[in-house]
């Protein structure tokens, strides 16, 4: 894709968060902002895992070391703040900026498992000694502020503190592009592809993996930040192992290898929390699910579909390439409607209730779904999902047979052979 164009489609992603506070509801919007603040979280936690390799599973420590440092600073010189509402975010990044230095410093001396061991016991040792340590922590309540009015603004409405988010995940994702160009940034790649070359080169590998952990830490810091001055406070769960697991997986879900991958995978994944999880107890299910699918048939993430649709149309044309991507989104909707029938009968046929009344009433009563009854008991209503099923495989079949090469012509192919033996 050409500059310009990749310019523009910037432009005008930015334009559209821009726009939002007008298009959607207050409950929308609060939504939004998670999905902001986990991008960020997500786009940090690449910097260290997709472009240094390191593969750290606590990086909850930082988000949630910045989230307390903020909401302390909010409630200082009595309930003023330290600093005017809109710069809080640094006391956050100044925060995870020397939590991460110093865990960094005896993490990365080490590597693979043993960085990995280091990093999740940093994050659970946080999290057993936050509802001791009252007077930091404020034990299992936590600790609240308010925001304070400044520049003019109230930040009493979610409208205010949208664009304050907005604000501060733009500069932060734009200061994280402009350190993958300049020349520690590249050094941190040479780390992922072989620290023992780079030693032999002369560089001092440590001080390259400590500083991708410093700033991977200090904008996870300012993450933690930004949610703390959503919430007006914060508690002992963001050291929760479940919000480290979170941004591991909305990351490789969206794609490490691209800058806005992670972005895009904790967007989505955060919005399908918030549509579905109120709608069914499986949604933690359906997303290990995702994840499962996801590294196994497209490893590089959901933004490496992007980059084959637009592969596919350089060799075989925009037309093909179109039916294709249909095709295969038709495909998956079938496949998956057929696996969300299935799953969510089993959930209601094992739900407590259900074998209570079943219990009482001596029958299997009808399960309602999906605005219908349907007969547990009744084969018919197990082949519902056959037909959905059998449609997604045959689609993806027919998908893969419209993407594979053109069979040439023997001569054709003998001439190919004859040329590439030349060469």
């Amino acid at each position: 894709m050409s500059r310009s164009w990749t310019l523009l489609l910037l432009g005008g992603g930015v334009a559209l968060l821009a726009a939002l506070p007008a298009l959607l509801s207050a409950g929308l919007l609060n939504a939004s902002i998670q999905m902001l603040i986990a991008a960020l979280f997500a786009c940090a936690y690449s910097l260290l895992a997709g472009r240094a390799g390191l593969l750290s599973f606590g990086h909850a420590a930082y988000f949630g070391v910045g989230a307390f440092a903020t909401v302390h600073a909010m409630k200082a010189l009595g309930g003023n703040g330290l600093l005017p509402t809109p710069l809080l975010p640094l006391v956050g990044a100044l925060a995870g900026l020397v939590v991460g230095f110093v865990a960094g410093w005896f993490a990365t001396k080490r590597s693979g498992t043993t960085f990995a061991m280091i990093t999740l016991a940093v994050a659970e040792l946080l999290h057993s000694l936050a509802p001791q340590l009252k007077g930091w922590f404020g034990g299992e309540s936590g600790i609240s502020a308010m925001r304070m009015p400044a520049w003019g603004l109230t930040f009493g409405s979610t409208v205010e503190v949208y664009y304050l988010t907005l604000a501060w995940v733009l500069l932060s994702l734009a200061l994280l592009h402009f350190h993958g160009r300049t020349p520690l940034g590249r050094l941190t790649l040479a780390l992922r592809e072989n620290g023992h070359r780079l030693k032999f080169l002369g560089y001092d590998a440590h001080g390259v993996g400590l500083s991708a952990f410093v700033v991977s830490s200090m904008f996870a810091g300012i993450a933690g930040g930004l949610q703390a001055i959503n919430n007006e406070a914060a508690n002992y769960v963001v050291f929760d192992a479940s919000v480290s697991a979170a941004v591991v997986l909305n990351s490789y879900i969206g794609g490490v290898g691209s800058f806005l991958g992670p972005a895009l995978g904790a967007a989505l994944m955060t919005f399908f929390g918030y549509a579905v999880s109120d709608a069914t107890r499986s949604w933690l299910l359906y997303q290990g699910m995702l994840f499962v699918l996801v590294m196994m048939f497209v490893p590089v993430g959901l933004t490496g579909l992007f980059g084959a649709a637009a592969r596919l149309k350089a060799r075989r044309g925009w037309r093909l390439a179109v039916s294709v991507s249909a095709l295969a989104v038709v495909a998956t909707l079938c496949a998956a409607a057929g696996v969300v029938f299935v799953v969510e009968m089993l959930q209601r046929l094992c739900s407590h209730d259900y074998r209570a009344l079943a219990a009482m009433g001596g029958s299997w009563p009808p399960i309602a779904l999906f605005g219908r009854s349907w007969a547990p008991g009744s084969v018919a209503t197990w082949l519902v999902p056959a037909p959905l099923a059998v449609a997604g495989l045959l689609g993806w079949a027919a998908r893969r047979a419209l993407v594979a090469p053109p069979v040439q012509p023997p001569e054709a192919a003998a001439a190919v052979d004859r040329q590439e033996a030349l060469t």
